[in-house]
């Protein structure tokens, strides 16, 4: 009984020491996530990249782990101590410094390493190692100990994190108290393992080849290289599909931590079920419903196209992405080795992850022109699951028929994915980098009076323009004569010399309002977008105005300037419908009004399909006592223009009282202080979607 009670203690300390680990882990992602996507355009692939830095310090974690497990007891319990101090101290330094706010011609994912690199760097490092080294220090301590629901317990440690953070820390907290938390919890961690340390140094160790034997761990024998290589390939696959998941959802509404834990959690929980035990993994039946979410992601296509229901939409994602992670994480808890290669095999599966990580942020950049990484992520899938069935694992040759029509009906399948070539719409040219992917489409070839040229990013259009010469002077898209925007350049015609300041270049359509003796200054942070713009349309040439293209994040780029003085300042910043929210706050309202006259105007472009963005904008402009006048207009095929909603926000009532405005406004519908005000601090994206979204 007293041996018993003995252990006991130990086995709670390690586990308190691994959940609480795995929390922190899992918590400084989103928060520091929340620091950073201000400074890189609040676009999605910033998330992706921070979420390359993460995988990379895990594998650097784990690799550190599977170091110590060869050295003695002593000598490992010395080294963590020592390095844990360190991280201790470092760990009230985490808040990125606004010296370290990038410029422009930066890589934004070199940049992003680096910050992370300095900021969280050696803690999250500690941190990552957590789980493995823990789990061989009590192996060493407790003779038979079946160590794997430890890592279901820091995986249920890691999803309280995030499933903690959107409802509960960054609700209620700003994000510096959120650092000051986490610090302070770091330092309650390092507690903790300090005393696993002192009980490993105190304690003689058993053998780690025990003979005894553990019931449902594999065999003691050295894995053979096809095992460890789907120890790597299996997490690679469910890394990528999560990374692109959260790629798309994020696109298509905003980049806010909310959208990044949903598919994160999911990537957990199937962590947690399939290595908890071994009887909630039932193959045929995963298998079946991951064929069933692979048929769902076809119907989102059309269901994003015909009826684009958000809620709908990321259910399909969240459905496929669940499935997926369960039939891989499944068949890696079926291949996991005796606990002698315990160390080896979560390196593997954190350099799997890793490896996911370079091919979604780095690589698909580089080698795609479109997104596809999710479709090849799938197929990589669906290939490993008939390679690792286990009846056939020996005669790896017998599967190679059906690897390769997996791989040609895949592969053609991707190769045709995103191509909408018709009778009347075409790609010209697809560009993509960091900031995503843009297509140029040419429409109406054949019919010279409606023969045109769009910009699309995403799933949304960001401006067209007639070819014919009669029209090409014509504005279009949501930036028609009728248009918000339009009527407020048109409704002071004998303003001489004005100054037009736009925050998002698109195809430059604003450009054609200009007069002689105008300056129009744009504010665009993807370079693709200007060189399309300029190569494929002609409203920044054929102007009159004087224009003048700043390129870098529109909000940074003001912040550095001197007041500018604009007559107008424009602010129609979109990454696809994602809303970049950086640019949606108080703070970044304090920027704008000091680059606007005494009487100048806010132009905020606030169509969106997902997002109600009219009462966000006025509570800002009730928060900081401006004038608004909502305009929204409705497509005109003939004249090539798309709904629209602009918000007018103005200290003097007397631009907005010209008749031509007035007769064009639109009532208010809801009261603005039902939602809360937006701050870099704090950001609540559920308050304002939509639940009848619109398609723009």
């Amino acid at each position: 009984m007293k041996k018993r009670k003995s252990n006991f203690f130990p086995k709670v300390l390690f586990a308190a020491a691994v959940f609480l680990g795995a929390f922190l882990l899992f918590q400084v992602q989103p928060l520091f996530g929340r620091f950073l996507t201000p400074w890189f355009g609040g676009t999605p692939e910033v998330w992706t990249a921070c979420m390359l830095f993460f995988q990379l310090f895990l594998l650097g974690g784990y690799a550190y782990a599977h170091f110590l497990s060869r050295l003695s007891g002593r000598q490992q319990a010395l080294l963590h101590l020592l390095l844990l101090s360190a991280a201790a101290f470092l760990a009230f330094r985490i808040i990125p410094p606004a010296t370290l706010k990038p410029s422009t011609g930066e890589n934004p994912v070199i940049s992003i390493l680096w910050i992370c690199t300095l900021c969280i760097g050696l803690p999250y490092f500690i941190l990552s190692s957590t789980g493995p080294l823990l789990q061989s220090w009590i192996c060493r301590l407790n003779r038979g100990f079946v160590p794997y629901r430890l890592y279901a317990l820091s995986n249920t440690g890691s999803l309280l994190a995030l499933l903690s953070y959107p409802f509960l820390f960054e609700a209620y907290l700003s994000r510096h108290q959120q650092a000051a938390f986490w610090s302070f919890s770091f330092l309650i961690y390092a507690v903790f393992f300090a005393l696993c340390a002192v009980k490993l140094y105190s304690t003689h160790p058993v053998l780690q080849g025990s003979e005894e034997k553990q019931p449902e761990i594999g065999s003691c024998m050295p894995p053979s290289f096809s095992i460890r290589f789907f120890w790597l390939a299996l997490p690679a696959a469910a890394s990528t599909v999560l990374l692109a998941v959260t790629e798309k959802i994020t696109q298509d509404i905003a980049v806010v931590p909310f959208l990044w834990v949903l598919p994160l959690s999911l990537y957990l929980v199937s962590f947690i079920i399939c290595f908890d035990n071994s009887k909630w993994y039932k193959r045929s039946l995963f298998l079946t419903l991951f064929i069933i979410s692979i048929l769902g992601i076809i119907l989102a296509r059309f269901v994003e196209e015909k009826y684009p229901n958000i809620t709908l939409v990321i259910g399909l994602y969240a459905f496929l992405l669940f499935c997926c992670c369960m039939v891989c994480h499944g068949e890696l808890y079926a291949l996991r080795p005796h606990p002698r290669f315990l160390t080896s095999y979560y390196l593997l599966i954190a350099a799997g992850g890793a490896l996911g990580g370079v091919f979604v942020s780095v690589l698909a950049p580089l080698l795609f022109k479109t997104y596809i990484e999710l479709h090849l992520g799938l197929l990589t899938a669906v290939i490993l699951i008939v390679l690792t069935d286990q009846k056939y694992i020996r005669g790896f040759r017998r599967k190679i028929v059906y690897v390769a029509a997996l791989s040609a009906v895949g592969l053609a399948g991707v190769f045709f994915t995103g191509k909408r070539t018709t009778q009347n719409q075409r790609a010209i040219e697809h560009a993509r980098n960091f900031f995503g992917v843009l297509t140029v489409w040419e429409e109406d070839w054949n019919n010279p009076l409606q023969h045109k040229r769009l910009l699309q990013h995403g799933t949304t259009f960001h401006g067209l323009q007639f070819q014919h010469p009669d029209k090409r002077s014509l504005p279009t898209a949501y930036y028609g004569f009728k248009s918000g925007i339009g009527l407020l350049i048109r409704s002071d015609p004998q303003h001489p010399n004005r100054r037009i300041g736009g925050v998002g270049l698109g195809v430059g359509t604003i450009a054609c309002y200009g007069k002689a003796g105008d300056t129009i200054r744009f504010y665009e942070i993807n370079p693709n977008v200007e060189r399309l713009a300029r190569k494929y349309f002609t409203y920044l040439s054929d102007s009159k105005a004087s224009i003048e293209i700043v390129l870098g994040d529109g909000r940074l780029s003001l912040e550095k300037e001197p007041p500018q003085q604009f007559d107008i300042l424009v602010l129609d910043a979109f990454s696809s419908d994602a809303v970049p929210v950086h640019l949606l706050t108080c703070e970044a309202m304090e920027i704008y009004l000091k680059h606007l006259k005494s009487d100048g105007v806010l132009a905020f472009h606030i169509s969106s399909v997902h997002l109600d963005l009219v009462k966000l904008v006025r509570r800002l402009a009730e928060h900081f006592h401006l004038h608004p006048l909502w305009i929204e207009t409705f497509e005109d095929p003939l004249l090539g223009t798309l709904d629209s909603d602009w918000l007018l926000l103005s200290a003097s009532e007397q631009p907005l009282s010209k008749p031509l405005l007035q007769s064009a406004a639109s009532p208010f519908r809801e009261p603005a202080d039902s939602i809360d005000l937006w701050t870099d601090d704090h950001i609540h994206l559920l308050q304002i979607l939509k639940k009848a979204p619109k398609k723009r």
